[in-house]
């Protein structure tokens, strides 16, 4: 039986705080039990090339075959080397573990929380207990607005949904929206005003700041300088407008440290006016993508997956949109992409000018030979004239942007796929550089900070601590006291966007009114109510100033329009019109390609520029490419990697203009030759509880003159720590869970998943459970996924954990192999080793017919329903984990220790009441979001009804970008799971163990350029 641990000790680790082990723990070091041998790089390039190696393979220890993931595999219960004594034999071990059943009740008996019911005396009209209420709102995403529906139970901010009829989201959002509910609950926001570091009030700060207000009144506003992050809100920028009235020596800084402002001004240069160019992805056949993430990244992310999924459908006898990436590091766009071509991030504004000299564009001799697949590219581009585009990279100069546009309007498609609407973001701002200077020139005696972080993100060349240093009063705005805090002379707590007025716009234009569900938690200020106090307002709310901006706007009918606006998250005929372009010469490339190595600084794939750092759900979610949770790496290629002689976890040193980190290294498939990608948002050193004190910090060697890539050097140290990723853990061995085909090859043989499988599936009647179908006169559940439009981008792996109140673990329970995820996102690699094309399959749990779980179970903890759910019996389980054991699909997640956060008295309200929290010693897994299932039918069956078809969704299907998941009712032949499931391309996973999983899958389908394909096809 295992050893009790401290379940609060635990719980610390799990928010990311360096503590001892615990009781009964073996040190992470101990895991290790004997040292790990290096892979031989190049044996396995020329392994793979040979086609001796695995089809499909996750990881280069899977590819290689490795000894050390053999013996992992092996293990009869993974994890569990550190604590089984050698020499124990499984016999043994499950004599042991057996023995222990009637003690196991006990362990798993976890003391319940105290809980005191506390009644309303007069309930208000609209809250019911256990019903829940929906509210549409927006959450600001680098300034623009993604619509929102936000559930509710007792005015508590529980789920966060897309908005269906938001053109920014349209029903999906990304696992940041998600994950900002945690955020809402942060035991570890800012809770009080501070004055020079002692607690403060409000009145006290009002009353200072409107002193200091009149004695800029006295100068015009000089030495006064405004520092924000991009916004759209139309009721800021008109305060804005009135306070530069007011004031006009007023200076306004822009900040954003993971937004590109090349973007803005090469779009201005084309449109001659502050502008957004946008691409319309339903019209397009051939997308070239210049390292642009623009499935995942940008204001327009959602509505593009959406456009881009349906282009790829291939069952309605279309033709699929064919995908170039170009691109140094794979994105979660390029791993979709057709044809990957790996590139420095630096040769791209070369690549960009040839592909526009090849297009006929006027375009300057980048002075570098064009690589030998662009002539290919360029041709299929001009069969596609009209319907194909080239999207720049968001973080590529302004020159890549020229350039693109320059080809598209060659290619005539202006108007179709490429459209340039009116820009909606401020003009007249100043930079994060101009700040600095002003600051160093003594320019600068009043600076108001609203919510960005430049202490800590500002490049390292700017030294801004430094320069911050020489303002008179600093006033910061901030939801953490954090590193630019530390430094201000009056800090005051941001509020949340749930619990704050405000609006934005959309990508589009179109305005969403942002209303708040909850009251501020701490007393949290917004932006608006900052500036109420310099233009004599002090006592102006938020809400009096959105709604009387929108009243002097709205000229007729005001109560309708607003009320409307409120009730449908967005004011109708809102979005901006379109603008017509110029032409544009292009300029001299101003970044060529860097000989020997390159820096590429990217932001993280799930932590952002660091605002994230403290969200333990975005902490511990797979970031998409490597799949590592709880720190950032440096990303290597496999001929780096041979040439450094490392591997995984051996330290880098890092060196940029003589500034120097260390990290561990990534060695990632797909990587560009000597071309080191670094993220952004770790290293932060005031981050509360989770996020302090993880990774190495980026910005130390980011310079602001080339902060997206750089020339540096790169040196192995010889030393190695631990990487808490999960893409070894919870493997099919030796499978091929990933059925592919060419899309000439899908036309010929619709049925390629099963047609020439490997492992055939046994008769039905071949089984020892019970033989005869269950009759399902009822409803029927089952899920499909789509994996020809997964893009592998994790949010549904954080909205199934916001919906479940799935627990954090902590690194050291992670690289243990014991994650909660109830659903995984596995990411396959297949062809060589430098370039192989990329595959993304979601693993929830397959609710098998004949489940394998439901017979081993002793007290039977986990039974069938009567709908075909496999389903937990949390008080009946006692933890001998013999189900997990047996589950083939490895999707079962046991609770060695009470991860769940009982003591932090404001996590209680983000937990959804309608899922149990599980305690230590309990077996759980994905349920079909059973709690749906059920709310719908006690709805139905008010009504009188059955359900309608299609009303039930999933979390994790609700907020896919793509819609690459369905699920329903399979009973009802019209509706959409049962139509997916009958075409010919959908497969069971591990079909021969003839466990008839609910769960089905449709095989991926590529649409290759004959002229460049060298990749075999292979089908499982």
């Amino acid at each position: 039986m295992m050893d009790t641990a401290n379940p609060q000790q635990h719980m610390d680790e799990a928010h990311g705080q360096r503590s001892k082990s615990a009781m009964g723990l073996i040190p992470l070091e101990a895991l290790v039990e004997k040292p790990k041998k290096a892979l031989n790089i190049e044996a396995l390039r020329e392994k793979l090339a040979a086609g001796r190696g695995p089809a499909f393979w996750r990881t280069l220890d899977e590819a290689a075959e490795s000894e050390d993931l053999t013996e992992y595999i092996e293990q009869e219960f993974p994890g569990l080397s550190g604590q089984v004594p050698q020499g124990v034999d499984r016999r043994s071990l499950l004599k042991v573990m057996a023995a222990s059943l009637a003690m196991a009740g006990a362990a798993a008996c976890t003391k319940q929380p105290k809980e005191l019911i506390v009644p309303y005396v007069r309930q208000p009209e609209n809250v019911i207990p256990g019903e829940p209420l929906f509210y549409a709102t927006a959450m600001p995403a680098h300034g623009y607005a993604r619509g929102l529906l936000v559930e509710s139970h007792l005015n508590r901010p529980t789920k966060v949904e897309g908005n269906p009829d938001h053109p920014a989201s349209l029903g999906a959002t990304t696992y940041f929206e998600q994950a900002s509910v945690l955020s809402l609950y942060d035991p570890d926001r800012s809770e009080t005003v501070l004055h020079e570091g002692r607690i403060s009030t409000w009145p006290a700060f009002t009353g200072a700041f409107s002193t200091e207000a009149q004695s800029l009144a006295e100068r015009k506003g000089e030495g006064l300088a405004i520092l924000t992050g991009v916004t759209t809100s139309p009721s800021f920028l008109s305060q804005m407008a009135a306070l530069k009235a007011q004031w006009p020596a007023t200076k306004w800084y822009i900040h954003e440290p993971a937004v590109n402002p090349a973007v803005a001004s090469a779009a201005k240069k084309i449109a001659g006016r502050n502008a957004f160019i946008a691409y319309d992805l339903s019209n397009a056949d051939v997308i070239v993508s210049l390292e642009s993430d623009f499935l995942n990244t940008g204001p327009a992310a959602l509505a593009y997956a959406r456009q881009f999924s349906a282009r790829k459908a291939v069952d309605n006898g279309q033709t699929p949109v064919r995908l170039y990436a170009i691109e140094s590091a794979r994105t979660v766009s390029g791993s979709l992409a057709d044809h990957h071509l790996p590139v420095k991030s630096s040769a791209v504004p070369a690549i960009a000018y040839q592909l526009a000299k090849a297009c006929g564009v006027d375009a300057p001799d980048p002075g570098t030979p064009a690589p030998e697949w662009l002539a290919a590219v360029t041709q299929d581009l001009q069969r596609s004239k009209g319907r194909c585009v080239v999207i720049p990279g968001e973080y590529q100069p302004e020159s890549v942007h020229l350039a693109a546009y320059a080809i598209n309007a060659a290619l005539g498609n202006t108007g179709s796929t490429v459209r340039i609407l009116e820009g909606v973001e401020p003009d007249d701002t100043h930079s994060l550089e101009e700040l600095t200077q002003d600051l160093n020139n003594g320019k600068v005696e009043t600076l108001v900070i609203l919510h960005q972080n430049p202490v800590y993100d500002a490049p390292a060349s700017l030294n801004f601590e430094q320069a911050i240093r020489k303002a008179r009063v600093v006033v910061r705005l901030g939801q953490m006291f954090d590193e630019t805090s530390r430094w201000s002379h009056w800090h005051v707590p941001a509020a949340h966007y749930l619990e704050t007025w405000s609006d934005s716009r959309a990508f589009d234009g179109t305005v969403t009114i942002q209303q708040p569900l909850v009251e501020p938690l701490y007393g949290g200020k917004s932006a608006q109510e900052i500036l109420t106090i310099l233009l004599s307002k002090p006592d102006q709310s938020s809400h009096e100033v959105v709604k009387g901006y929108w009243q002097s706007q709205v000229k007729s009918d005001f109560d309708r329009v607003w009320k409307t606006s409120l009730h449908d998250g967005w004011l109708a005929g809102s979005a901006v019109g379109t603008v017509n372009g110029r032409a544009v010469p292009l300029p001299a490339l101003e970044l060529k390609p860097i000989n020997g190595t390159e820096i590429v600084f990217r932001p993280d794939p799930t932590i952002g520029d660091g605002s994230w750092a403290n969200n333990g759900w975005l902490q511990e979610c797979p970031k998409p490419q490597s799949k590592i949770t709880w720190d950032n790496v440096i990303y290597v290629s496999p001929k780096n990697a041979a040439q450094l002689k490392v591997d995984k976890g051996h330290i880098l040193r890092v060196t940029v203009n003589n500034r120097t980190v260390e990290g561990p290294a990534w060695v990632l498939p797909g990587q560009a030759e000597d071309s080191f990608t670094v993220h952004l948002g770790y290293g932060r050193k005031n981050s509360g509880r989770v996020g302090t004190d993880i990774g190495y910090n980026a910005y130390l060697i980011q310079d602001a003159a080339t902060p997206w890539v750089a020339s540096g050097s790169i040196q192995a140290t010889g030393q190695q720590m631990r990487i808490a990723d999960v893409q070894e853990t919870q493997t099919m061995a030796g499978r091929n869970p990933v059925r592919m085909a060419d899309i000439a090859e899908y036309r010929k043989e619709p049925r390629f998943p099963t047609a020439e499988a490997e492992d055939k599936p046994l008769p039905k009647d071949e089984t020892l459970y019970y033989p005869d179908d269950f009759p399902y006169n009822g409803y029927k559940w089952g899920m499909t996924i789509d994996l020809n439009v997964c893009t592998g981008c994790s949010a549904c792996i954080v909205a199934c954990q916001s919906e479940n109140n799935i627990a954090v673990v902590g690194k050291d329970q992670v690289a243990r192999g014991r994650h909660m995820h109830w659903i995984r996102v596995d990411r396959y690699y297949h062809g060589n080793l430098d370039n192989p094309a990329s595959y993304n399959q979601p693993v929830p749990c397959m609710h098998c017919e004949d489940a394998p779980c439901e017979l081993v179970c002793p007290v039977a903890a986990t039974v069938h329903s009567k709908e075909g759910l496999n389903q937990m019996v949390y008080n009946r389980c006692v933890g001998t984990r013999y189900c997990s054991n047996n589950c083939p699909y490895k999707v079962r997640r046991f609770n060695f220790y009470l991860y769940s956060d009982w003591n932090s008295q404001s996590l209680y309200g983000m937990r959804n009441p309608d899922v149990t929290v599980r305690s230590r010693g309990v077996m759980e897994k994905c349920s079909y979001c059973v709690q749906r299932i059920q709310e719908a039918k006690i709805e139905s069956e008010k009504e009188n009804r059955r359900l309608r078809r299609d009303e039930i969704k999933t979390a994790c299907q609700q907020v896919c970008p793509t819609q690459a998941i369905t699920f329903g009712d399979l009973n009802d032949k019209g509706s959409k799971v049962a139509k997916l499931q009958a075409l010919p391309r959908v497969y069971s996973l591990l079909d021969d163990l003839n466990t008839r999983p609910r769960t089905q899958y449709l095989g991926y389908v590529r649409n290759p350029n004959e002229a460049l394909e060298t990749h075999e096809t292979v089908r499982g």
